[in-house]
């Protein structure tokens, strides 16, 4: 039998013990009106009158308060689903203004009307997130950087002024500390089956956000200030995040079946993959990845405790010790500094698409955004979630019991499978840096289109100043460019004319197309990362600046609005940018030949390592000088050259002395 199949529950005894028994363990029937007054308030006194503490050090009692505050948190739900709908909206409706997400928590109201389990857990997912952003909003009020962590939220100063302790100490018996429910927790990382989560306490968290808001309202009126919402995260450039085929019904048809197959899917957990599937069909994709992501992580907390051989971790952990998350399995070494299995049996491309998804800073971080609130649900994209959907396919083929032989060659699966297999990193800094040095040389290939005055005019300036300087600028590169050759695909290296034959955005899309392992990066590569991608900025913006420029001065000389000193200028720069467009494309070239030895670093001493970084400092200081003499306020294009030529004779003279990173592998 599969693991799967034997696995009934991913709670430990203690914490299935806390979320299932302790708040039903009183039989007692209590009374809404203890709780709620006339006129539709929350009594939040009798409320925290529930709340038990330690005698040793005042500290919440958390298996006490939840044991006391079983019965009201079962009279509150009993309550809920006695309303109409008409009559929850009238009376509570106005109090989840504050939220910013009023629909959803009237939607949740609906839910625990037919206690669905799913949607129930569901309720409580989204409840949670869009709760902590509300209260990180509030936060806002008084402090200034929100806590990235619920626990660290509830237990700040600054909640406890405008809330009061005492209802911040309510808060935490259900969400926000390991020692309770922990029921955000428990949900968002996936240790809790559908069956496993009381609606209950879906129904408490509704009626406590609701007395939240009325604490809310008097707070703000007595400090005459008004809660202001931060702006929704947005995904950018959804392009980026185009990897897998769009999803048709017949594909999701057949995820649909590979779920009740796959040793993937732990059997408990089979509503959740369902739920999931039903809501991409009904175009419902925030539903889908929220119930989807939790899933993955089951089912990778499986893999993984598989192949490091300790079952013990398929569990929840107590308070004493941590969750083993998606930070860990995706993790190189495991925390006793053994090195970590699962990325052997995942192999790269699955792993470089959940770090890429999930955990690198510029990637879409879809996990953390959701979990924290910082998504507008209504308007999350099917790209996203067709992507997420997509690669949980493929896991669901890959890993299982059965024959999955003929779901992989079906023609709807296929694609994914071939996508999945050949993903490469997108958001590793690699992966931006590749994109950033060849948006860098197209802005650069612009400049021989840019509208300019006859070239007479600036062959003239040229004779009458003279130009050594330009041609020394050209034989360097060019000698440069002839100790790289052995460093260039084979198709770039003969030429009569290297620098423009060369140095050519058809040389770096090669170049960037080489594939760089991403993961893991050790930190010196890290380091060399942060100062290339800075010189490919500074880069960017001298060739923006100089097409800025370029262009204005152009229409001033047609309209003769230059003064005479400024057209001798505007002769001077178009001299210039001759000679300054192969030494940016040179450094590009230079940049991306070291990228794609970059590894490399690691077999470095620690001093030749130090030369490398402070050579590469020196080209990211000529860049920034670049960018201030480049600018429409400075136009110094005589002491652009002159720096040009001084780095230029730098970067010959580290090359002959093969210290750089490229070289010495030779």
């Amino acid at each position: 039998m599969a693991l799967s199949d034997s696995v009934t529950t991913c709670l430990s005894q203690p914490v299935h013990y806390l979320i299932c028994k302790v708040g039903f363990e009183k039989k007692d029937t209590y009374d809404i009106n203890n709780i709620l007054s006339e006129n539709g308030e929350v009594c939040w006194q009798a409320v925290t009158e529930h709340v038990c503490y330690l005698e040793s050090d005042q500290s919440v009692d958390y298996i006490k308060s939840i044991r006391s505050l079983g019965p009201v948190c079962e009279s509150v739900y009993l309550h809920f689903k006695s309303l109409t709908k008409e009559q929850f909206v009238i009376q509570y409706a106005l109090w989840f203004h504050w939220t910013n997400c009023t629909e959803l928590f009237l939607e949740i109201f609906d839910v625990l009307q037919y206690t669905r389990a799913t949607e129930v857990a569901l309720g409580l997912m989204k409840l949670t997130s869009c709760l902590e952003r509300a209260l990180g909003d509030v936060y806002l009020l008084i402090g200034k950087d929100c806590p990235f962590l619920l626990r660290d939220l509830l237990a700040s100063e600054q909640l406890a002024v405008v809330f009061g302790q005492a209802v911040m100490n309510v808060l935490r018996v259900f969400i926000g500390s390991p020692y309770g429910l922990n029921l955000r927790n428990v949900l968002w990382h996936g240790f809790a089956s559908p069956e496993e989560i009381p609606a209950k306490y879906c129904a408490m968290l509704l009626f406590l956000t609701a007395g939240l808001g009325q604490l809310l309202q008097t707070y703000l009126l007595q400090n005459k200030c008004i809660l202001v919402h931060r702006p929704y995260m947005i995904f950018v450039s959804l392009e980026e995040l185009d990897i897998f085929p769009d999803l048709n019904h017949e594909a999701v048809s057949i995820a649909e079946e590979l779920v009740n197959l796959s040793s993937f899917v732990l059997k408990t957990m089979i509503p959740f993959w369902m739920a999931a599937l039903t809501a991409f069909k009904q175009s419902r994709y925030a539903d889908c990845v929220i119930l989807l992501l939790p899933q993955l992580e089951v089912g990778l907390r499986l893999l993984f405790t598989t192949t490091n051989k300790c079952p013990n971790r398929l569990l929840t952990a107590e308070s004493s010790a941590l969750y083993t998350t998606f930070d860990e399995m995706l993790a190189k070494h495991l925390d006793n500094e053994e090195v970590n299995q699962l990325p052997a049996v995942l192999e790269e491309p699955a792993m470089e698409f959940l770090w890429d998804f999930l955990n690198h800073q510029e990637g879409p971080r879809v996990r953390d955004r959701l979990s924290h609130g910082e998504i507008n649900l209504e308007a999350f994209p099917r790209e996203v979630a067709n992507q997420i959907v997509a690669f949980a396919i493929t896991l669901l083929c890959r890993f299982s019991d059965e024959n999955m032989f003929s779901f992989k060659e079906h023609v709807v699966i296929k694609p994914l499978m071939s996508c999945a297999s050949c993903y490469c990193s997108r958001f590793h800094p690699i992966s931006r840096l590749k994109k950033q040095v060849l948006g860098c040389m197209k802005s650069i290939h612009l400049w021989p289109e840019l509208p300019i005055v006859s070239e007479e005019c600036v062959q003239t300036i040229e004779r009458l100043e003279g130009n050594t300087e330009a041609s020394s600028l050209i034989f360097m590169i060019s000698e440069i460019l002839s100790q790289l050759q052995q460093y260039m695909p084979q198709n770039c290296c003969s030429s009569d004319d290297p620098i423009n034959y060369v140095l050519t955005e058809r040389l770096l899309t090669e170049l960037c197309d080489t594939r760089i392992c991403t993961l893991y990066s050790p930190r010196p590569v890290l380091e060399i990362l942060v100062v290339l991608r800075k010189i490919s900025t500074q880069c960017h913006q001298v060739s923006e600046q100089v097409i800025a420029s370029t262009e204005l001065r152009y229409k001033q000389w047609m309209s003769k609005t230059l003064r005479s000193r400024q057209r001798h200028n505007y002769l001077r720069m178009l001299s210039s940018i001759k000679f300054l467009s192969p030494v940016l494309r040179l450094i590009l070239v230079l940049m991306t030949v070291e990228l794609v030895n970059i590894h490399l670093v690691c077999k470095k001493n620690p001093s030749d390592y130090q030369q490398y970084l402070k050579f590469l400092k020196s080209v990211l200081q000529y860049t920034e000088n670049l960018v201030t003499y480049t600018s429409p306020d400075k136009n110094k294009w005589d002491e652009t050259l002159e720096l040009t030529n001084k780095t230029l004779i730098k970067i010959k003279r580290i090359s002959d002395r093969k210290l750089m990173l490229m070289q010495l592998t030779t």
